[in-house]
């Protein structure tokens, strides 16, 4: 029996290419029809780039992105408070990468695709339900289908229907009060060109801007990811697609023109813009239930802090792999992980809160 993993995105990616390098054959199973240019950029800190660089592709994440080199704080005004080196230049053998999320996600489903073959990938199965006995666990997916598995590695994301059946109902994510804008721009580079910016506060309106693409095209242009994130009632359904208007935002940031960026200007022209709540989950202790176990934001969902979505992630899959590795495919290997990770883990949770 294979070893499956639910959920294709990020994390669930990183496990296959783990296992397969550890020799341990597993095949996914998303949900979703196909893979669309979903989400916008992400951050890749220096301890995730470490693993992607284990797995021979960070130097593809890397030419797709930015090798960040400082972090710069602004107040609302544009005046400078102070900025720290990121990444290499401050001192890390591996990068800070900002990068589209897309770009990464599809370099790792190339990769699995080559390495374990087109069929490691199987779209358009949605989870409803497992049974586990001493053997394996039987997966039933709403389309019909019935899949045996030696263990099942559940990276379905904040809304697990794998943590929910073990977990029980914990009802919606848990929300404070902030909302995310999130868009991305073809716009003129700005400051060093690999700098981000967070400027201002919640309270009068905060931004956090980057480049996600290394060199401007022929039009001089480079690609620029912005989050806007304000105080606010209004929460909207976690789904990291939720299209947005930049017409909710803009009378709060209309006169945020300074010497660097014409921030109004790069808003309004925005490719894309997506709403979001800042949500997470109470952290859990206990992620494995004999053959299952949770991984990514399935087991530890937070708020977008310091680049720890995807980066917590990748960690849950490399030490996963590294578990199963020594100990075999069976429940030991899987309390082994839990035991290493859900510490960190919901440590992250509650230090990003």
């Amino acid at each position: 029996m294979d070893v499956v993993i639910i959920g294709g995105g990020i994390t669930g990616l990183t496990l296959a290419l783990s296992l397969q390098q550890v020799g341990i054959r597993s095949r996914i199973y998303e949900a979703a029809p196909a893979f669309g240019h979903v989400g916008v950029g992400i951050n890749l800190m220096p301890h995730a780039m470490r693993e992607i660089t284990e797995l021979g592709l960070g130097p593809a994440v890397e030419r797709l992105g930015v090798a960040t080199a400082e972090m710069c704080f602004y107040n609302r005004f544009g005046q400078f408070i102070y900025k720290e080196p990121r990444g290499r230049q401050a001192g890390y053998d591996w990068p800070q990468v900002s990068v589209h999320r897309a770009y990464v996600h599809g370099v790792l489903a190339d990769a699995v695709r080559e390495r374990l073959g087109p069929e490691s990938i199987v779209l358009g199965h949605r989870c409803i339900g497992l049974e586990q006995d001493g053997e394996g666990v039987s997966i039933r997916f709403a389309e019909g289908a019935v899949v045996r598995a030696a263990l099942v590695l559940a990276c379905d994301g904040i809304h697990s229907v794998v943590r929910r059946q073990l977990c029980g109902d914990e009802g919606a994510p848990v929300y404070q009060g902030i909302n995310m804008w999130r868009g991305t721009t073809r716009w003129h580079p700005f400051l060093s060109g690999s700098s981000m910016v967070q400027a201002g506060w919640l309270d009068v309106g905060k931004m956090v801007i980057y480049p996600i693409e290394a060199r401007p095209g022929a039009d001089g242009l480079q690609l620029i990811n912005w989050v806007a994130e304000l105080r606010s009632d209004r929460q909207v359904m976690q789904d990291w697609n939720v299209n947005g208007r930049v017409e909710d935002i803009l009378p709060i940031y209309a006169g945020w023109r300074f010497p660097w960026l014409d921030v109004p200007g790069m808003m309004r022209a925005a490719d894309q813009v997506l709403e979001y709540p800042m949500v997470d989950r109470e952290p859990i202790a206990q992620w494995t239930y004999g053959r299952i176990t949770l991984a990514g934001d399935a087991a530890h969902p937070m708020y977008p802090r310091g680049g720890n979505g995807a980066g917590q992630g990748i960690l849950d899959a490399r030490t996963l792999a590294g578990s199963i590795a020594r100990l075999g495919p069976g429940p030991a290997a899987l309390k082994d992980y839990e035991s290493k990770r859900a510490p960190a883990a919901n440590q992250v949770v509650m230090m990003n809160r």
